[in-house]
């Protein structure tokens, strides 16, 4: 599981530093004078292009998870932790490459599927934080012979701590569209959601733990 690990860990850090390549590229064309909001709208085409760059990157993330994992969860794990990982890196080569963002409250376009997400670079970077920090717990119970599990209640609530910090990216989405600024991000909806996914997964450790010491 740890050469496992290490070699997924090296291909998040390569693939985060093709994504960040590509978006220099892209600033050069359509932000020479420094990328901000609004947000200036690219041709159609190359928005299609970008979407479908962005659903390949998933893809390619899925893929070595896949590949790597013996198990459903486990499977899960490693995505979880190749995402997270990718993704806080892809910020560090930007910001290596062209001083990118200059603070962790610099506003970005996050995803574009299936409509623009907004918010400040601190708020993906604690989500990815979540996502490392709950993974690499669950894989290192896993290496010590724990069976995974969440309960069906558990998993309706880490879902919908899911959704609701997606909604907080989202909802000022037509921002972008419409060429207007953002307006303050919904920090209150997007702590709301961290909660709930924290609160998910916490209890589940603990039942998992709990199962561990009485067997």
């Amino acid at each position: 599981m740890t050469r496992r690990i290490v070699w997924l860990l090296a291909f998040a850090v390569a693939m985060a530093y093709v994504e960040s390549a590509v978006v220099v590229y892209l600033r050069e064309i359509y932000y020479p004078g420094g990328f901000d909001f609004p947000i200036v709208i690219i041709p159609n085409r190359m928005a299609a292009i970008e979407v479908g760059r962005e659903a390949a990157t998933i893809l390619m993330l899925l893929g070595v998870a896949m590949v790597a994992g013996s198990g459903g969860w486990e499977r899960f794990l490693y995505f979880c932790l190749t995402f997270a990982v990718w993704d806080l890196l892809y910020y560090a080569w930007l910001r290596l490459f062209i001083g990118w963002p200059p603070s962790l409250l610099t506003w970005d376009v996050l995803f574009l599927i299936p409509v623009p997400w907004l918010g400040p670079v601190l708020a993906p970077a604690l989500v990815s934080l979540a996502m490392i920090a709950a993974s690499s717990c669950l894989l290192s119970l896993k290496g010590r012979g724990a069976v995974l599990g969440l309960s069906p209640g558990l998993w309706m609530l880490a879902i919908a701590g899911g959704l609701v910090v997606i909604l907080s990216f989202t909802l000022d989405f037509r921002v972008v569209l419409d060429g207007r600024p953002p307006p303050p991000f919904r920090w209150g909806i997007f702590a709301i959601g961290m909660a709930m996914g924290i609160a998910a997964v916490a209890t589940g450790t603990r039942r998992i733990l709990s199962s561990m010491r009485t067997s």
